[in-house]
């Protein structure tokens, strides 16, 4: 059975509610990791829910994680990159795509790479099963360079540390609290989880981030976290931000198998 669960509120329960600015609208995907069939009908879903709502400058933002532990890393990146070609997008550096470009250079990244994910996003580049298996570290490396295309490979590099929309702070895996956001380091924004998600003051904006997985989008006063589990669970979700209003858009294994997978228009 199609689900989808579309959760509304409003943040006006305070005068420092978080908000956008008149016009403007975000959505913003948490990790897909290589699962293109649920980013292709997230974003007919996203496509959707805008004709149903007034005109606006509209934002998408990916979180990060696009890339390893799902089938289809190579899709996805290129989907990613046609989907910034269309339109206002804004793409985050997770701690998947570090590894990822870390182990064309580093025999002990690649190591780790291939342990989290690594050997199903070599697969999606047309890396045979049987070659990556008997490969050394040294000839998988060879590998990766002569099968991942240079234009993914800037791609990913050109991901942002961070991005900040009026009072949203748009961000991997997450801020150290009481540091200034521009201050925060590159390897905070892509790897933390504790003291962020205990923590329970300012981060001098309202965070939207992933990486650290739950069951459905964790809401707390200060931060929301919105992954899903996009491989593990085979849901993937979305946050709707406009004004001083949010509102959830998923799709699960189920709906993605039911649906064409059809690109969202731009």
């Amino acid at each position: 059975m199609l689900q989808m669960f579309r959760k509304l509120f409003s943040t006006a329960k305070t005068a420092s509610c978080p908000s956008l600015h008149t016009g403007e609208r975000v959505y913003a995907i948490g990790d897909i990791h290589g699962r293109l069939d649920l980013f292709e009908e997230l974003l007919r879903r996203i496509e959707i829910d805008e004709q149903q709502r007034s005109p606006a400058r509209t934002t998408i933002v990916l979180l990060g994680d696009l890339i390893d532990r799902g089938p289809h890393s190579a899709g996805v990146v290129s989907r990613a990159r046609t989907l910034a070609a269309q339109r206002p997008v804004e793409i985050l550096s997770g701690n998947h795509e570090e590894m990822m470009l870390s182990s064309l250079e580093d025999p002990s990244a690649m190591r780790g790479f291939l342990r989290f994910g690594g050997v199903e996003t070599l697969l999606s580049y047309g890396i045979e099963r049987d070659v990556l298996l008997d490969a050394t570290i040294e000839d998988l490396q060879a590998l990766a360079a002569s099968h991942i295309p240079a234009e993914d490979l800037d791609f990913l590099r050109s991901f942002k540390k961070f991005v900040r929309i009026d009072d949203y702070i748009f961000v991997h895996a997450g801020l150290r609290p009481g540091i200034p956001l521009e201050m925060q380091l590159l390897n905070d924004c892509r790897w933390i989880r504790e003291p962020f998600l205990s923590h329970d003051g300012d981060f001098g904006g309202f965070v939207v981030h992933g990486h650290t997985i739950v069951s459905e989008p964790d809401e707390r006063h200060n931060r929301v976290g919105i992954d899903t589990g996009a491989y593990l669970n085979g849901t993937l979700t979305a946050i709707g931000i406009e004004g001083t209003q949010r509102w959830f858009l998923s799709t699960q294994d189920n709906d993605a198998e039911a649906a064409p997978m059809e690109p969202a228009a731009a």
